[in-house]
């Protein structure tokens, strides 16, 4: 799958994130790359900031949290455009929820593992 058409599956997911939760995501960019790091090779997405939960007063001035939403290990455990787009669409939300401090115990009760 081309890289502009996964990242339109992105897009479509995170349009799909009810509109009372994606007002409450702050100061998060949602990016796409094509390979995780090296030690992490099966890696389909990553949460990297600090979770609303875990925020203060203080918390000004900084950085974007960022979701970063890798390409091809999702290509490389699905079959089909279909199992990409749910897979997409698990993955936006699994790291959505860590953003608003849920972790990943209680993702797997969600089935969003």
């Amino acid at each position: 799958m081309p890289r502009d058409r996964f990242e339109a599956l992105v897009v479509e997911a995170l349009d799909e994130v009810p509109g009372e939760l994606s007002a409450l995501v702050d100061n998060c960019v949602v990016l796409v790359e094509d390979d995780p790091p090296d030690d992490m090779p099966d890696l389909l997405g990553v949460y990297v900031g600090t979770p609303l939960t875990e925020r203060d007063l203080g918390y000004t001035m900084q950085l974007p949290d960022r979701i970063t939403i890798f390409r091809n290990p999702t290509l490389a455990v699905c079959a089909s455009e279909e199992e990409v787009v749910a897979e997409v669409r698990v993955t936006v939300v699994h790291e959505i929820a860590h953003h608003f401090g849920i972790d990943d115990e209680r993702l797997d009760d969600l089935g969003y593992g």
